[in-house]
């Protein structure tokens, strides 16, 4: 590459250098990213470069992977109903075991890059507040799923001082009710409701695959709310990507202005996403734009 087409490229992230300065971005980082050395650090430099030119960047991680490895050498069986882990206490304890350690890690890689990161779970100030999930009813003999939690309701208060102080939240995904139980909640649920919460400019979903695929099997660029609940509705999204996307569509009707869901194998795909015209993956947005990229156009170009 020329010295030429490096500066072409910084020049095209300026746009969106001065839009999103000084705007809160969630991120959902989970899937293969975290179990690849690479990718993770290449993922903490990419969050310490967005904060330290100016955005508000919060993280809230994944794991199920190491959750299961941790079960796998504990030489505990995985069991699932209905798409949910069944968390028994001793479960639980090898969840936060699990959870604790990948945070920790993220938290230094960020801090590592130039970020200043700080690890942080409901626990903390209670600022996540968590309900038991009840087993879907597919059976008349459905289990107790255990302490495998929902959001009931977020304090944004501390994530919001720490953002005010410079501070990258890395927030791990476990609530606590108001009878001081801890509970598991699922990752890219808790990160749709923390941006909210938040008022968060862009919410993004990282993923083990290139986006939602549409009925003809293809990557589906944009994707407005409506057509994302038919997605939904007829079953042509499957596995995780279902509460991914349903995350994605309460949080765009309910005031982030963008979702973006990204394939986190791609090396820097984060800064592809955020400062990059084309980006990567699967732009969901509300229903009421009807013209997603002339209104992004003004958005970034910003007054005339």
């Amino acid at each position: 590459m020329t010295p030429s087409q490096k500066g072409a490229i910084l020049a095209e992230a300026l746009p969106y250098l001065r839009a999103f300065h000084g705007k809160t971005i969630v991120v959902r980082f989970g899937g293969q990213a975290m179990a690849d050395a690479a990718l993770k650090a290449g993922f903490a430099r990419d969050v310490a470069l967005l904060r330290l030119v100016g955005m508000k960047v919060v993280v809230v991680h994944g794991g199920g992977w190491g959750i299961d490895e941790l079960m796998r050498k504990m030489g505990l069986e995985t069991r699932r109903y209905g798409g949910h882990r069944i968390t028994d206490e001793r479960t639980l304890n090898l969840v936060e075991m699990a959870l604790s350690e990948m945070n920790q890690e993220l938290t230094s890689l960020i801090n590592r890059e130039g970020g200043r990161a700080v690890g942080v779970d409901g626990q903390d100030g209670r600022f996540i507040r968590a309900v038991p999930v009840a087993a879907p009813a597919e059976t008349a003999n459905a289990p107790d799923l255990g302490f495998v939690g929902d959001v009931e309701s977020i304090d944004p208060a501390l994530i919001e001082l720490l953002l005010s102080r410079e501070f990258v939240p890395v927030v791990m995904p476990i609530g606590v009710s108001a009878d001081n139980k801890s509970y598991h909640i699922n990752s890219d649920r808790l990160a749709g409701q923390l941006a909210r919460a938040l008022k968060a400019e862009k919410l993004v979903l990282m993923t083990n695959i290139a986006g939602v695929l549409g009925r003809d099997g293809r990557l589906v660029a944009i994707l407005k709310a409506a057509d994302a609940d038919a997605l939904l509705r007829d079953r042509v999204v499957h596995g995780g990507m279902v509460p991914r996307l349903a995350a994605a569509v309460r949080a765009v009707r309910e005031g982030v202005r963008s979702v973006h869901i990204i394939d986190g194998s791609v090396p820097n795909a984060l800064l592809l996403e955020v400062l990059t015209s084309k980006g990567v993956g699967t732009a969901v947005r509300s229903d009421v734009e009807p013209n997603f990229f002339a209104a992004s156009r003004a958005y970034l170009l910003g007054p005339a």
